[in-house]
């Protein structure tokens, strides 16, 4: 196989007519190149060039091989620099998931900062449940997972970070008879019925307020029509029933839903997020990114694993 320093060679006779005056433009012996060009040529199997008494000029065949390897070195030399930028990552794909109940919009100024600082990477943009998103990253199919705890899927091959927790709010049709009110208790909700539940195999958001409502002594009574995405808002304000939600899903606010806090001391969501046990550069930016906006659980506390 011809190395680069003899395509190189090749491409500098080629363009300067001659072998000395690219032995002068490469800076290098003219003895040295002539059995480069010997040594290609062998390799090769066919002559380059024909040797003349001002010069030299290409063969069929070196013209045609010419016609293939010209911009050879440049195409090289931009994928080095294409793959150095990746490496320190100023560039490259992140691969980005997020659950439900911790909606894009949360991570809107950490993706715009992001690409203010890495305008060449760009941002694959997948929502996920925070089971799904554990098992993504550690095999290696997303680069970081926003998700809401607890989780139930446990792998050596996670970084857990935790984050700020959320306060929870009660959200409930505007026509509620306590939509009224300035504030409620998880145990003002014992009688509601819920549009979200609970799924053994999963934890995130709608595990967190089952275990808030056992610890008042019920279980959360199931709607008619349920979900666990974004969508039951649109089931509240139908007025199939109500739930309970972290304060910054109230950006998804619809004209039909009013918003309560929540009095109880423990009413608070808890979220993280999650990454390979060795991030890229661009993971890495983008979680002191997201850090920076969202607040970690405890400033002084290092990450956590699984």
């Amino acid at each position: 196989m011809p190395t680069l320093r003899q395509l190189r060679y090749f491409l500098a006779i080629s363009a300067h007519g001659g072998f000395t005056p690219a032995a002068a433009a490469l800076h290098v012996a003219q003895p040295a190149l002539s059995r480069q060009i010997t040594l290609l040529e062998d390799e090769l199997g066919f002559a380059l060039f024909v040797r003349e008494a001002r010069g030299v000029s290409l063969t069929p065949a070196g013209r045609q091989f010419l016609e293939r390897v010209d911009g050879i070195e440049q195409a090289l030399q931009t994928a080095i620099e294409d793959s150095r930028q990746i490496g320190r990552g100023e560039a490259g794909v992140l691969r980005l998931l997020h659950s439900s109940s911790l909606p894009i919009e949360h991570l809107l100024p950490s993706i715009r900062q992001f690409h203010e600082n890495h305008p060449s990477a760009r941002i694959d943009i997948d929502r996920l449940s925070s089971e799904q998103q554990v098992a993504d990253v550690a095999e290696g199919k997303a680069d970081i997972g926003f998700i809401r705890l607890p989780v139930l899927r446990r792998t050596d091959d996670i970084s857990l970070r935790p984050l700020a927790a959320e306060r929870l709010v009660a959200a409930l049709p505007s026509h509620h008879p306590l939509a009224n009110v300035d504030s409620l208790t998880v145990d003002d909700l014992a009688g509601e019925r819920f549009v979200s539940a609970v799924h053994r195999e999963r934890g995130g958001l709608a595990r967190c307020v089952t275990e808030l409502c056992l610890k008042r002594g019920f279980v959360p009574r199931l709607a008619a029509a349920i979900s666990r995405k974004t969508s039951m808002l649109t089931l509240i304000a139908a007025g199939f029933g109500i739930a309970i939600l972290p304060e910054g899903m109230c950006k998804l606010v619809q004209s039909e839903i009013v918003f309560l806090p929540l009095d109880d001391p423990d009413a608070f969501a808890a979220s993280a997020m999650i990454l390979p046990r060795s991030p890229s550069p661009l993971a890495e930016a983008f979680a002191a990114l997201a850090s920076a906006h969202l607040g970690d659980a405890d400033s002084t506390a290092e990450a956590r694993d699984f």
